[in-house]
C-alpha cells in the first residue's frame, strides 16, 4: 500500500472513531434527561400526596374552629340564662343551645371522618416519600454512569485527537486537504479497498486505467466516480 495511503487509512480510522465519541456525547444530554424524567411521575404522586394531607389538615382545624366557636357560644348562653328571669328568654336561649349542641355532634362526626381519611393519607405520603427516594437513588446511579461514560469518552476523544494530529503533520498538506474535504462530503469514508475492479466506496466500477493506477501504488488514485482515495485490495 501507498505510504500515503497507509497515514491516510489510520487519519481516517480515528476520524471515525472521533465521529462516533462525538455522536455519543451529544447523545447523553438525553439519557440524563430521560433518567431524569422516571422521577416525574413520582414526584407528582408526592406532591399531591402532600397536598391532600395539608387540605385535610385544614379542614380539621377550619372544624376545629367552628367546633369552639358553637361551644364558646353555650357557654356564653348559659351565663345569660343564669341571669335572666324570664321564662321566655330562658327558653329561647335553650333552644339555641340545643341547636349549638346538635351542630357539634355533627361537626365532631365529620371530625372523626377527617382524622381516619387523615391515618391513609399519611400512610399515602410515606409510601410516596418511599417511592421517590428509590427512584432518586436509581436516578442517581444512572446519572452517575452516564457521566462516568462522558469522563472516558471525552479522555478516549482527546487520545484520538492527539494521534491524529500526530500523523497527518507526516503527510503532504495538499493531501490532507483533500482528504478533509472528501471525509467531510462523503459522509466519513474516505480511503477505501478497491475489489475486483469495484469502489468500495460507491460500489461502481471502475475504468481499467483507475484499476492499473491503484495496483501500481505510485501515487494517490481516485474514484471517478465518486472521488473516494482507492488502495488496492486482495484476500491475500
Amino acid at each position: 500500500m501507498l505510504p500515503e495511503v497507509e497515514k491516510l487509512v489510520v487519519i481516517q480510522d480515528r476520524d471515525l472513531k472521533t465521529a462516533a465519541i462525538q455522536k455519543e456525547l451529544k447523545q447523553l444530554p438525553l439519557e440524563e434527561d430521560d433518567a431524569r424524567e422516571k422521577l416525574a411521575s413520582d414526584t407528582r404522586a408526592l406532591a399531591a400526596a402532600k397536598l391532600a394531607a395539608q387540605e385535610n389538615e385544614v379542614a380539621m382545624k377550619n372544624l376545629e374552629l367552628d367546633i369552639q366557636t358553637r361551644q364558646d357560644s353555650i357557654a356564653k348562653l348559659k351565663v345569660q340564662q343564669f341571669e335572666t328571669r324570664k321564662n321566655e328568654e330562658f327558653r329561647a336561649m335553650g333552644d339555641e343551645i340545643e341547636k349549638y349542641q346538635k351542630s357539634i355532634i355533627d361537626l365532631e362526626d365529620r371530625e372523626l371522618v377527617l382524622m381516619e381519611k387523615g391515618e391513609q393519607l399519611k400512610k399515602q405520603l410515606s409510601a410516596a416519600e418511599a417511592g421517590l427516594a428509590s427512584s432518586q437513588e436509581l436516578v442517581d446511579e444512572d446519572l452517575a454512569a452516564i457521566q462516568s461514560r462522558r469522563e472516558n469518552l471525552n479522555r478516549e476523544l482527546k487520545e484520538l485527537e492527539a494521534q491524529r494530529a500526530e500523523k497527518a503533520a507526516t503527510v503532504a498538506p495538499e493531501v490532507i486537504d483533500v482528504y478533509n474535504r472528501l471525509f467531510k462530503s462523503k459522509g466519513g469514508l474516505v480511503v477505501v479497498p478497491l475489489e475486483d475492479g469495484q469502489c468500495k466506496g460507491c460500489h461502481m466500477k471502475v475504468i481499467k486505467s483507475t484499476v492499473v493506477s491503484v495496483k501500481m501504488e505510485k501515487e494517490l488514485t481516485h474514484c471517478e466516480n465518486c472521488g473516494r482515495i482507492l488502495y488496492w485490495w486482495t484476500e491475500e
